[in-house]
């Protein structure tokens, strides 16, 4: 049986991943943080996956445990991914996101293994780009604005680094906006359907606090991702890079109009949208809108759920988070 190990497993794209992994018939491993990780998302995976507590800081718990599970496969999905606190502690994104990544392939090194090592790049990897230069693709040139993305494209440099310095099976990607259930409620979509569930309960008065929302995006629904991703890892090419998400011409949107869609769905009446500062980073990215018809033509994928469901299946998950009093 292959044996898959998924870091970050506790966070929104990892536990998805580890739901369909486990269709796959696969035996599947997960790196959690004892003390900060956040079960909720596995708490229906908890009889199924054997867990590890270890921070992928600690290179000394990450050999132990490599050389104990052994894998075929890594998905390296543990990352500080939430781009507005990057600003305050651009350090430790770089601990995590860059040398963490270091110190598990280290590991695989000191092992003597070579499996297939999945990293999931962002697009937020590529900056503030001209719109002459949209869509993004392979050759487009990164300008990061901010120490997340700084952060992403070094774990990302490393990767191809020990790719061509050792020859491991590095799999390279970025990805573009994706959505659903069990994302945090500080990223945007999810944050409009919290406050959106709270008015909708009477928690909350209607105003909607928001940042910057011109800046226009694709958006994959999850599902769709993870399987994107389980390609990926299966069909790739190791030291490539791939694009992968949804880039349908026709549906780009700006996060007023995702706003606007969300309340059309809801049961909130006229509300107040209120630009808050805090909320207002102090670099954006205008647009973030990708070709990514390389990873397509290698892989047959193409997402199949259309924003209008990655809308209503956050309302839904946030509602009846509210409903539960979980949040």
């Amino acid at each position: 049986m292959k044996k898959i190990l998924i870091t970050g497993i506790t966070g929104f794209v990892g536990s998805h991943l580890a739901d369909y992994a486990l269709k796959k018939g696969v035996k599947v491993y997960g790196l959690k943080r004892w003390n900060l990780s956040r079960l909720r998302n596995v708490a229906h995976l908890l009889d199924k996956v054997e867990f590890f507590d270890c921070d992928l800081t600690d290179p000394i718990g990450i050999r132990k445990i490599i050389k104990k599970i052994n894998p075929d496969w890594v998905f390296h999905l543990a990352a500080e991914s939430f781009v507005s606190p990057s600003w305050d502690h651009p350090s430790h994104y770089m601990d995590v996101n860059f040398k963490g990544t270091v110190n598990i392939l280290e590991a695989i090194r000191g092992a003597n293994i070579n499996p297939r090592f999945f990293i999931p790049g962002s697009g937020e990897e590529y900056g503030d780009i001209p719109e002459n230069e949209i869509p993004i693709n392979e050759n487009t040139l990164i300008r990061p604005v901010n120490p997340y993305a700084v952060s992403k494209v070094a774990q990302d440099y490393i990767g191809y680094v020990y790719f061509r310095s050792y020859g491991l099976n590095v799999i390279r990607t970025r990805a573009f906006n994706h959505e659903g259930p069990r994302r945090d409620n500080v990223f945007g979509i999810p944050w409009y359907a919290y406050q959106i569930a709270r008015i909708e309960a009477g928690k909350q008065k209607p105003i909607i606090r928001v940042g910057h929302i011109e800046d226009r995006r694709n958006f994959t629904h999850i599902k769709d991702l993870v399987e994107a991703y389980w390609l990926a890892i299966t069909h790739c090419k190791p030291g490539e890079l791939y694009l992968i998400g949804s880039d349908e011409k026709d549906h780009i949107y700006s996060y007023r109009e995702i706003l606007g869609m969300l309340i059309k769905m809801s049961k909130v009446g006229k509300v107040k949208i209120v630009q808050d500062p805090q909320f207002v980073r102090p670099t954006s990215v205008p647009r973030l809108i990708g070709d990514t018809s390389k990873f397509r033509k290698l892989t047959g994928w193409k997402p199949k759920i259309d924003v209008n469901t990655v809308l209503e299946d956050t309302l839904e998950y946030w509602r009846d988070f509210i409903k539960n009093d979980k949040y």
